[in-house]
């Protein structure tokens, strides 16, 4: 390949010194390249994409360059799923799961691009309809995962799950996470899930504090559909909360309200050039830690 896209976190590239080499490098073995500045968080809320309008990208673009951290990458990933441009993430933060590449490691990156060495796995989406009493359906994805989580008061809610239109079990919690595997490593893990293949195909269901001493994560077929009602407060009072979209998206819900989900027909391509496991990624993880 030799038709680059950069998309940079320029809060955590300063002054784009490494966007810079990148761009040189690239430019200098006669390949096209394309850079977009990542402002980071704060921007305004676009209709239709969150930092990269795909229409910013040109035509014949082979890959998606993403500099930054997960975030950057899971957000890059969002915005421009239509286009199904595989991404390479490189990590200027901390050690993360999807943004493989160090620093050090860019130039024999690079290198492998041009000669075609390396692999794409494609990665589950999930697909959030959330249903109001109000009336509508608001639709989106996401790389990670969809939560469900309390507003105002700091008080639990009463969430009902049912799996396939069948009633499974009502949690008395903060509030629930729908990860994918790829998601698993993020706010489920720390929400005491579990750690999931990247490449399999399945919805881990975790509650956030749950005022119970059995709650534990569900692990569902990918091809599994779940619905989470939100149930009334104590004293039956009407409770509101917010349905949360790879922590970006949110929207609004109470009481009477739900939203399903299931696995989305998109996929995101992820570009793998290091001969790195996701097993040796995660021991290292679990050694920083």
């Amino acid at each position: 390949m030799n038709r680059f896209y950069v998309i940079t976190n320029s809060e955590k590239d300063k002054n784009l010194e490494t966007t810079g080499r990148i761009y040189d490098y690239l430019k200098s073995r006669g390949c096209e390249c394309t850079v977009r500045e990542y402002q980071g968080k704060g921007q305004p809320q676009e209709a239709h994409f969150r930092y990269t309008d795909e229409a910013w990208i040109p035509e014949g673009t082979e890959c998606i360059l993403v500099l930054g951290g997960d975030g950057t990458l899971i957000q890059a990933a969002r915005d421009t799923v239509d286009r199904k441009i595989p991404l390479l993430g490189i990590n200027l933060g901390t050690l993360g799961y999807l943004a493989e590449i160090e620093k050090s490691g860019i130039p024999d990156a690079l290198d492998s691009l041009l000669l075609d060495n390396y692999t794409i796995e494609p990665r589950m989406l999930l697909e959030g309809s959330v249903y109001r009493e109000t009336g509508g359906v608001i639709k989106n994805i996401a790389l990670n995962d969809i939560v469900v989580n309390r507003a105002g008061a700091l008080r639990v809610i009463d969430y009902e799950i049912c799996v396939n239109g069948e009633y499974l079990n009502r949690y008395s919690a903060d509030g629930m996470i729908v990860s994918t595997p790829t998601g698993s490593t993020g706010y489920s893990l720390s929400a005491g899930g579990p750690i999931v293949s990247p490449m399999a195909s399945m919805i881990v269901v975790t509650p956030i504090c749950p005022h119970t001493l059995t709650a534990r994560s569900i692990v569902l077929s990918g091809g599994d559909r779940v619905a989470i009602h939100i149930g009334p407060g104590r004293r039956s009072g009407n409770e509101e909360a917010f349905v949360t979209f790879d922590g970006e998206v949110s929207v609004p819900v109470e009481t009477g309200d739900y939203v399903e989900i299931q696995r989305s027909e998109k996929t995101v391509n992820i570009l793998k050039i290091s001969r790195i496991s996701f097993l040796e990624v995660l021991r290292n993880k679990m050694r920083a830690n």
